[in-house]
């Protein structure tokens, strides 16, 4: 029986199998089965979100797993409204868990009279009681300072690492780490220090928000295979001119590793068809049906991480740990990384609107 001081999970409608498999990863950890606090969290036909917990949470330890992915309006809705609910019902603590934070390509004004959406996000979780936020590569490292409460940032980088040696570790010195932008160099150069390979740079031009105009590969790509790292694949379509680039400057392959696959609009259908041999992502949103079927798409469960971080959050132990992939190497030592806990295998429990006016 789970005691009444262990950690309580609860999640909302974003992405329901991860925050499965994160119960089930620390149930396992623990001996004990953690089960996600029973709750409704449901729409009235006029689309007001209506939140019900079940179970007393009275002086409990909350931490709520929802990542503001598409739709994200609705997704960060349900988590300020599951956290006014949870607050109202005098949980002890509540941290948010967001896997994927929306609006964290809105970190700063681009040009006159536009929002820094991120720090009103912000603004709005910190209001509604959240006293913690756990997160994982969020896009511009800044948004840590929007807050005024605690948040853990967390790095896919080791679980890439533990990938890349597995699937690549005959041959890591032919294997070179490329940054898609030169924003996104410290991310590239970090991931190859940890498998001891070399960095090239795609430098890229933009007549406009998601236009390329003029793309250039900074270092030798020749002869090797190229590894993309980024935080954020989108419409993919940079991403599929990156690869293309890569091979017409002599890469003899190329793969990329991106933390959250948002792969809106057409996306899948471009990765299937480029020439990108594979793209692996990992489940911080929900993947769908069409992204698990793509031959050449790959999904890492990110389950493992959040349960060790949730447990050291809860104990009151350093999460910086978890930054380490000696660390994490014991908890997916003896499987296949892509295949451990993933949550695709999880059952999918549908929610359906609620009927009420």
């Amino acid at each position: 029986m789970p005691n009444p001081m262990d950690p309580k999970l609860i999640s909302g409608n974003a992405n329901r199998p991860l925050a499965m498999a994160v119960a089930h990863r620390m149930s396992m950890h623990l001996g004990v089965d953690i089960e996600l606090v029973r709750a409704r969290v449901e729409r009235f036909n006029d689309g007001e979100i209506f939140v019900e917990v079940f179970e007393n949470v009275r002086g409990e330890n909350m931490f709520i797993i929802q990542p503001t992915s598409n739709p994200a309006n609705d997704n960060l809705m349900e988590l300020l409204i599951m956290a006014d609910a949870l607050r109202r019902s005098s949980a002890s603590r509540i941290t948010a868990v967001i896997p994927y934070f929306g609006y964290a390509r809105q970190d700063r004004r681009t040009k006159a009279r536009t929002p820094i959406s991120a720090k009103l996000v912000s603004d709005m979780i910190v209001g509604a009681g959240i006293e913690r936020v756990l997160t994982i590569d969020l896009h511009a490292a800044q948004i840590q300072g929007f807050f005024d409460i605690p948040v853990d940032n967390l790095y896919a980088a080791p679980v890439f690492a533990l990938d890349i040696m597995h699937q690549f570790g005959g041959c890591i010195r032919d294997v070179t780490v490329v940054s898609p932008d030169v924003g996104g160099v410290e991310r590239a150069r970090e991931l190859a220090k940890r498998i001891g390979c070399a960095l090239a740079i795609v430098d890229k031009r933009r007549d406009a928000p998601g236009d390329v105009a003029e793309m250039t590969v900074i270092g030798d790509v020749t002869g090797k295979t190229c590894i993309i790292v980024d935080d954020i694949v989108d419409t993919a379509g940079t991403l599929c001119k990156a690869a293309d680039l890569l091979i017409e400057s002599g890469a003899i392959e190329v793969h990329s590793y991106i933390t959250h696959g948002v792969l809106s609009g057409k996306a899948v259908q471009r990765v299937a068809g480029s020439r990108m041999k594979s793209l692996v992502i990992t489940d911080t949103i929900q993947p769908s049906i069409e992204a698990r079927e793509a031959a050449n798409i790959r999904i890492l469960s990110i389950a493992p991480v959040f349960a060790l971080a949730i447990m050291n959050i809860w104990n009151g132990n350093s999460v910086s740990s978890l930054f380490e992939t000696d660390t994490l190497r014991r908890i997916y030592e003896g499987a296949f990384i892509g295949d451990l806990f993933s949550s695709q295998n999880v059952a999918i429990n549908p929610v359906t609107a609620a009927t009420a006016g």
